[in-house]
């Protein structure tokens, strides 16, 4: 899989952990995020990953910020992205599950880095149930 990956200040060690375990797993990771703690603007890092996404370049995106807020919000500002800010693994699991997201956004100030690790692998690893569900997906964008 291709995966996108961006982050500001909050999330450099959490990018770096997540990152290790998909290239573990043989995913290719293009990374957007900043790898210090100096602080930066995360719509500068959320947009290369939602443009990844939005053109088939990535499969995936994670985007990770203090609260997950923001950057959620950017990415989810482009046509054909379904960001979900999750914080547990079960959420994680029902965003794939239920909506269809293509990003996940982790809040990195309310998270362990374990837990945010546990949360994109269940993302990754969890198929659309389509069904009744598709048809909710559907009406999500605005055109």
């Amino acid at each position: 899989m291709n995966i996108a990956i961006g982050n500001d200040h909050a999330g450099p060690d959490y990018k770096k952990a997540i990152v290790d375990m998909l290239q573990s797993k043989g995913h290719n990771v293009t990374n957007y995020g900043t790898d210090t703690t100096d602080s930066v603007d995360y719509p500068d890092f959320g947009h290369p990953v939602a443009t990844d996404v939005e053109s088939k370049k990535a499969d995936f995106g994670i985007v990770i910020c203090g609260s997950g807020n923001g950057i959620n919000m950017t990415v989810n500002k482009h046509q054909g992205v379904r960001s979900a800010l999750c914080w547990t693994k079960e959420i994680a699991t029902l965003a794939r599950q239920h909506n269809d997201a293509n990003i996940i956004s982790i809040p990195a100030r309310f998270t362990s880095i374990p837990q945010a690790v546990e949360m994109v692998d269940a993302f990754l690893s969890t198929a659309f149930e389509g069904g009744r569900h598709a048809n909710r997906v559907n009406k999500i964008a605005c055109q």
